[in-house]
This record gives C-alpha cells, structure tokens and sequence, in this order.
C-alpha cells in the first residue's frame, strides 16, 4: 500500500530533491509539491478531488504563506493528513508556534532521508510524535516549564486518569523523550508490550500523540 506525500518547500532544489528520492523508493508516492502555504493550499483543495495526502513535509519560512499558518489552516479542512514540519529553523517560538498550529512532527532538514522515512513511518502507524534530539529537548522545556528531574512528581501527581504504576513509569519516559525500543529496554519488556501499553495512556489520556500527553500531565 502506497504512502502519499506532498512537499512544501519554496526552495525548488530541496522540493525537487525529495520527490525524486521518495519517488524512487517503490511504497513512496509525491502527489505533488508546493512552494509556500498557498500554493499548498490551493493544491490541496484539487487534491480533493483524487487523493489526499496521507503526510505533508512543510518547511516553515516561505513567502506569502509561511508553513505554520498553512498547517493551521489545512488541519481543520484536511484532518486525516499528517504534518511533519521540515525546517532549518530550532527557534522556540517556532517550534511552539508549529505545534500549537496542529504539526504532527518536527524536523530539522539535516536529517537523513532514512530518518525522514522513519518518521513518516511512526505517524502513519500512531507511534510517535517524530522530533530531532535537540528539537525534543526543546519542546519539552516549552512544554513543561520545568527541568526534567520533575517530570516524575508531575506524571505521580496526574492521579486523576487513573494510570497503572506502570503505565505511570512508561508515559514519564515517554515524556523525557525516549522512542519504545528505548523504554523497552530500560523497562526490560518488548516493544510490543510498550506499544500497547502507550495505546492504553493516550485512550486514559484522550490524548493521541506524545506532545499532547506532556500538555496533559502539566495541567
């Protein structure tokens, strides 16, 4: 079964980068590529007509429309695809803008293409919200607006879900921004086990990804 993507870059030399790497590999196809928030959206609404995409690499600065206004917009027309901002840019206000505009992941663009895969991958199979290291780091300071070492005290004191011990444990880990195989290991269960015990957090949570659960056990 194919994975459908768009890319919105309005640098045509990345845009074109892409789609060729993606269309080359056999279960990747480009519907088609952007070059700003409008363009995007425009594309969009033809797309209607045929088929959506199941993932939007967006860049964040373009003219006319940059990447956050344009997910912000198209995640109340086009709910079912995913938005993975793909960015040069590590700037707080950035990275907290594009989240609360709706983005499903965030990049930076010196990823490799496998690590672009991979995340494209973990939002279509509901795993995780796909970060770069240092990008996790920084949404979990936004986020929390408190250092690391507290993350416990506030997933011990969220009582109100009605979380297992365990489940408490694994959504702390989940918090600092470890992926399942890591928690896995250092809880010394599968990854399987994890998986499905993430599942049951987000469904006491009613959260659906890892930065919504971090909103939730700071309220």
């Amino acid at each position: 079964m194919k994975v459908y993507l768009a890319i919105v870059d309005d640098n045509k030399s990345i845009r074109n980068t892409l789609r060729d790497r993606f269309n080359s590999m056999p279960e990747f196809e480009v519907l088609f590529t952007a070059e700003n928030g409008k363009d995007f959206l425009e594309k969009m609404r033809e797309a209607r007509n045929s088929i959506e995409p199941d993932v939007v690499l967006m860049d964040i600065d373009m003219p006319i429309m940059n990447g956050i206004k344009a997910v912000e917009e198209s995640k109340l027309r086009y709910a079912k695809s995913r938005y993975l901002m793909l960015t040069i840019f590590d700037e707080d206000e950035k990275i907290f803008n594009a989240i609360k505009a709706g983005a499903d992941g965030y990049l930076l663009k010196d990823e490799s293409i496998e690590k672009i895969k991979e995340a494209i991958n973990s939002l279509l199979n509901g795993e995780s919200a796909p970060l770069s290291p240092s990008i996790a780091r920084k949404v979990l300071n936004l986020l929390t607006n408190t250092n690391l070492s507290k993350n416990s005290n506030d997933v011990e004191e969220n009582t109100a879900y009605k979380l297992t011990e365990r489940e408490k444990e694994i959504l702390t880990l989940l918090v600092e921004g470890l992926e399942y195989k890591e928690i896995a290991a250092q809880l010394k269960l599968s990854p399987n086990t994890i998986r499905n015990n993430v599942t049951k957090i987000y469904s006491k949570l009613h959260v659906t990804s890892r930065i919504q659960a971090i909103k939730v056990v700071k309220k």
